[in-house]
């Protein structure tokens, strides 16, 4: 009898009083950062990164 999979759903957890900001690096990378001040580092790395929300 074969065994049923389970669905793995990839995502964050969920963490209080941080407010998460997406940042697209390049046409198909995104992260999230946790406050604004990281960012410089990334744009250091990539000029073309935009905070998407």
């Amino acid at each position: 009898m074969p065994r049923k999979k389970k669905t793995l759903i990839l995502s964050q957890p969920i963490r209080q009083g941080i407010k998460a900001i997406k940042v697209r690096l390049d046409h198909r990378t995104i992260i999230t950062l946790s406050d604004l001040k990281k960012l410089a580092f990334w744009k250091e790395r990539y000029p073309q990164a935009e905070v998407i929300g």
